[in-house]
């Protein structure tokens, strides 16, 4: 998976037309964390067509990050995040965002974008994660 990080004006319409952008060519949002500060606004979303949304973003004159993001699936339960952010924490890597995907009955699906993806992966339940090559 991937996560584009995205920096732009935080005025009004500005949010709706890029999601209207990415609509109108079949992308879908996974996954999505936007706030302002200071009239900039940060938009992070995780997308199903990562080749899709990089020719709008491009073609909208819009700067974005991408990271690698793994998954992991947790037990609902107190004491589950706490436990894999200390895993991490205590190994020296970072996380930059971590998302909720999904709650079922089988777990809560996270989103996480690290420092150092290859070094987390024995930190992490990885469930559809993948590393470039």
């Amino acid at each position: 998976m991937t996560e584009f990080v995205v920096q732009m004006e935080n005025r009004p319409g500005r949010l709706a037309t890029l999601t209207e952008s990415l609509a109108a060519f079949g992308v879908n949002i996974e996954a999505l964390a936007a706030y302002g500060h200071d009239g900039e606004g940060t938009v992070r979303l995780i997308v199903d067509d990562a080749p899709t949304t990089r020719r709008v973003l491009e073609e909208a004159a819009l700067q974005a990050e991408e990271h690698t993001v793994l998954t992991a699936l947790l037990p609902d339960r107190p004491g589950e995040l706490a436990r894999l952010t200390r895993s991490v924490a205590d190994a020296g890597i970072n996380i930059d965002a971590i998302y909720v995907l999904n709650n079922s009955a089988d777990g809560i699906e996270f989103a996480i974008s690290v420092d150092q993806p290859e070094s987390a992966l024995p930190h992490l339940q990885v469930t559809g994660g993948t590393l470039p090559e």
